[in-house]
């Protein structure tokens, strides 16, 4: 069935003439009538009651309740990918626990308030897991440490991280070799880029491996280290978010180590819904203020 087939068949059913529905859709009468008559062939059955008043039939009367429900998804569809000031639909995004525990909530709550028809999901993991969870459809868009090596997907720059050695006790230089060595190492779970930059730390000092422990949340991480339990690596502004929650101290790291770029990234722009587009400028917004904020670092 035809999408303008069923539009024609509803205009009858509405006006009660062949005549009103040609006039209401800009057509003539000859081309209602033709396609009244090619559904009513398709379905096999007479839709419209055309002796004396204008009406429909039986069948006619159970297509109605199909054609519109076919025409509103129809209507719908379009409106969705129509240049609206309203988005609507789903959003899936991808983030990293640190990206959502600091960067991400007032990025939300301004996009939320902009757009409220639309339904956002979050979801959070290491860098691999969420790059894999972009390519395979899962989500919209993502946050991730570094830009996305793809060449049919987007990426923006949109914060600048700076990691720090945190532990349970005040530290004036690096710890010991020895103490690096016999210290254990909290992070989360492997494709983390942070846990490779642990690695990274390690390699420097001559230490080829140590006991790294895997955490599913910040929270767990920084009440574990503020345990004494062992030492981790975090970006500092998140460290000092948290500061007033957990007695942990922090130690500045050489800039090859330290220096973490946090990417927005998706797939090109001419596949994006209306949701995914506004959060895109939503972001870019965010990411030129905060660059030219006098108290930007």
């Amino acid at each position: 069935m035809h999408l303008k087939s069923l539009r024609l068949f509803m205009a009858v059913v509405e006006s009660g003439s062949f005549v009103a529905a040609a006039k209401k859709l800009n057509t003539v009468q000859s081309n209602v009538t033709t396609h009244i008559k090619k559904l009513e062939e398709e379905l096999g059955v007479q839709l419209i009651q055309r002796a004396g008043q204008v009406r429909p039939t039986s069948a006619g009367l159970a297509l109605v309740e199909y054609a519109q429900s076919m025409l509103s998804t129809h209507d719908k569809a379009v409106a969705l990918f129509q240049n609206q000031t309203k988005a609507c639909g789903h959003l899936r995004i991808g983030a990293m626990e640190t990206t959502t525990a600091l960067r991400l909530p007032p990025i939300l709550a301004t996009y939320h308030a902009q757009y409220p028809e639309v339904d956002i999901h979050l979801t959070t993991g290491p860098t691999a897991e969420l790059a894999e969870q972009l390519l395979s459809g899962q989500l919209d868009c993502a946050f991730v440490a570094g830009p996305l090596k793809h060449e049919h997907y987007y990426g923006l720059k949109a914060f600048d991280e700076q990691l720090v050695l945190v532990g349970a006790e005040p530290m004036a230089s690096m710890p010991s070799v020895e103490t690096l060595t016999a210290s254990a190492f909290l992070a989360f779970r492997q494709g983390c880029s942070y846990r490779q930059r642990i690695e990274l730390l390690l390699a420097s000092h001559g230490i080829n491996a140590s006991r790294i422990f895997e955490f599913g949340s910040l929270d767990a991480m920084l009440g574990c280290v503020a345990a004494g339990m062992g030492y981790a690596l975090l970006p500092s502004a998140t460290v000092e978010a948290h500061r007033h929650r957990f007695e942990v101290h922090t130690l500045a790291l050489p800039a090859p180590i330290a220096q973490v770029d946090t990417y927005f990234v998706a797939a090109q722009p001419n596949t994006w819904t209306p949701a995914l587009e506004r959060f895109a400028a939503t972001v870019r917004e965010s990411v030129s203020a905060t660059r030219h904020s006098p108290t930007a670092a």
